[in-house]
């Protein structure tokens, strides 16, 4: 048990919570009426992913630095660069746009973001079901349904978004030209990941980028998409560095918690 080790809790936490919020955007505002639900479903997966990690998290917390702390705490009442998810979780449903502009969803972004996640949490859950800390390996089990779950529905309107029309196709590439930078991120090992691995916590990502890239191969095949070119710079979410739409997700999601700090219904 050591620093590292709650850090990456963290980390697996903040990922779940900031994309279930995204997601949830979508409430009242899906598509169709199926889609709705769906991604009201996926988001509370995800939520409830987060509260588990924050929980385990508080555990540690208590054990290294004799915090006493809840889930909320780490959700509600925690500064932008305390959180340390990837980059990719935390932007809009509309494309490269400042944090304060307005603009209509594209559910083209939405499905491909979610393919790019989760395909690589199906291998890291997979992973973490052996991890040293029991506590991890189980969350992982019961997340890992679900985000097998969470990467067919993202799969399969992958495909039928991009070999469909014209305009569904156009999106589709629009959308993964926007968002493949960000997964470079994902495999980007530090000291945290590191230090982890070492202790048979957790794997390292990089290790699951051969496998991570030859699912996403075969899925662009199918929705005849084709992979941008890749680029050099790699996004800092996970470093607490964050895009300008980090703090505007987080004052919607705090406000109310920090409105009414303690408050129950």
């Amino acid at each position: 048990m050591t620093q590292e080790h709650l850090a990456y809790v963290l980390r697996l936490a903040d990922n779940a919570l900031i994309l279930g919020q995204r997601n949830a955007e979508w409430c009242s505002h899906g598509p169709a009426l199926e889609e709705d639900i769906a991604l009201a479903n996926i988001s509370l997966d995800l939520i409830g992913q987060s509260r588990l990690l924050y929980t385990h998290a508080a555990t540690l917390d208590a054990a290294l630095n004799g915090a006493h702390k809840t889930e909320d705490d780490y959700a509600y009442f925690r500064t932008e660069r305390e959180f340390a998810n990837y980059t990719l979780a935390e932007l809009p449903h509309c494309g490269p746009l400042a944090g304060n502009a307005r603009a209509e969803r594209d559910y083209a972004v939405t499905i491909v973001r979610n393919f790019l996640y989760s395909a690589l949490m199906a291998e890291v859950w997979t992973a973490l079901q052996t991890s040293g800390d029991a506590q991890l390996a189980a969350i992982a089990a019961k997340s890992l349904k679900e985000t097998r779950y969470h990467l067919h529905h993202a799969r399969d309107w992958l495909v039928r978004l991009g070999d469909g029309t014209e305009e569904s196709h156009r999106r589709t590439q629009a959308a993964l030209d926007y968002l493949m930078p960000y997964t470079r991120e994902f495999f980007a090992t530090d000291a945290i990941e590191q230090a982890v691995a070492d202790a048979g916590i957790a794997p390292l990502a990089s290790d699951f980028e051969a496998s991570w890239r030859e699912q996403l191969a075969a899925a662009l095949e199918e929705a005849t998409l084709e992979a941008p070119a890749e680029v050099r710079h790699v996004t800092t979410g996970k470093q607490g560095e964050h895009s300008d739409h980090m703090g505007y997700l987080l004052a919607e999601m705090q406000s109310l918690a920090r409105q009414h700090p303690g408050a129950s219904w």
